[in-house]
């Protein structure tokens, strides 16, 4: 191919892995000239990678398979040959709803459960007042964030359709919507929620780990026909962002790293906000409190970058569990190809894992066991698994 190829990326840290190959040699030590692209919003790198002004994006695991399967857009297959990150989200609450949920705790106030009933015992509270409905922000109706927040409520409860409203905004846009009383809440990427804890305006509640310990977050996306017709630009791609991942994981080149997505193009905040959740060591509070967890936000560890198809039949389960689709074995199976372990063993030069590992890894902390062979079994458990206050 001709040209620098053209990736769009939305400011967050799980970009990570895309902005230092680009910026920090390892995709010219592959060949390749990148240059990357910032948007704003999930919208606007889904379209231009469909229609080709995109070659690759880091992408919401969830849209690489509405897009491939038509739902809520153009139908346009795209394949998923490199994972960029695991877990990186967390839920942050205005001042006032945090307030009210400590209020209503009776436990661990880091158990997701807990937190879940107090929500369930705020809104029907809210319900008893005549106040209006809470506002929970996510990035994209097919996103980790709009599928963790639901799970998180309605194990608690809450039904996310019809005790509140939960709306979409860009990521860029979540601390001003919180601080201005758009919304009380949201579910986004970091560094936003460390940012709305710095200005004030919010409490970080839960690390989106809480609610599932390993889930699949972004991608590298590319398009179906794109990647056949340019293997070995896909394997080179692979090879620049898993020697740069690999490379954002070491403590030594943490600095580094922090420094070259605080760029203004790049990120475009403090490098010590993104040290932070390089470091998994987040402020929660506008009072300083801290809380630590390794598995925050995951890069290049534990086999975060290899794809992996049973996250993308829990994703497709959890659309079908909210109505985006119906269960289809066969839209199962073209949602589980779309992650490509293979091209990713290939483009490393190893082979393939002897042994998978447990199917259901997702450690959610409610629910029934997940099963990729049975996605109604699946989603008809949790008809006897939601509680109420």
């Amino acid at each position: 191919m001709s040209g620098p190829l053209q990736i769009g990326f939305i400011p967050l840290v799980d970009a990570a892995a895309l902005i230092v190959a680009a910026d920090n040699g390892f995709c010219t030590g592959e060949g390749l000239d990148v240059t990357l692209v910032r948007e704003v919003s999930w919208s606007n790198v889904r379209d231009k990678l469909n229609i080709g002004l995109f070659d690759a994006a880091h992408l919401l695991a969830p849209v690489a398979i509405a897009s491939t399967l038509g739902l809520g857009h153009v139908k346009v297959p795209i394949v998923a040959p490199f994972n960029l990150g695991l877990n990186g989200n967390a839920i942050t609450v205005s001042p006032a709803l945090h307030a009210a949920i400590i209020a209503e705790i009776d436990g661990d106030r880091f158990d997701p459960m807990v937190t879940a009933l107090a929500l369930a015992r705020v809104v029907a509270a809210r319900r008893k007042g005549g106040a209006e409905p809470l506002t929970f922000g996510m990035t994209f109706p097919f996103s980790t964030h709009n599928y963790q927040l639901r799970f998180w409520m309605a194990a608690g409860g809450v039904d996310p359709d019809e005790d509140l409203r939960l709306v979409v905004l860009p990521p860029p846009y979540m601390v001003d919507s919180l601080a201005s009383g758009h919304v009380d809440a949201f579910c986004v990427g970091a560094p936003w929620n460390s940012i709305a804890v710095d200005r004030g305006v919010g409490h970080i509640l839960h690390f989106a780990s809480d609610i599932l310990a390993r889930a699949a977050e972004k991608v590298l996306a590319v398009r179906q026909g794109w990647a056949q017709k340019n293997s070995d630009v896909v394997a080179a791609l692979v090879r620049a962002a898993f020697r740069a991942a690999q490379f954002i994981e070491q403590p030594e080149n943490r600095a580094e790293v922090a420094r070259i997505l605080a760029q203004p193009e790049r990120i475009g905040v403090d490098a010590d906000l993104i040290m932070r959740t390089l470091d998994g060591r987040l402020k929660i509070s506008p009072d300083g409190s801290l809380r630590e967890s390794s598995r925050y936000l995951l890069v290049g560890r534990e086999d975060a970058t290899r794809p992996d198809p049973v996250q993308a039949a829990w994703l497709y389960a959890q659309m079908a569990r909210w109505g985006q689709t119906s269960v289809s074995r066969e839209a199962l199976a073209t949602a589980k190809a779309i992650f490509r372990p293979d091209l990713y063993d290939t483009a490393l030069g190893q082979p393939a894992p002897s042994s998978l590992g447990p199917l259901d890894s997702f450690g959610a902390f409610a629910g029934p066991a997940f099963s990729p062979d049975d996605i109604a079994g699946y989603l008809a458990s949790f008809a006897v698994c939601r509680r109420g206050p």
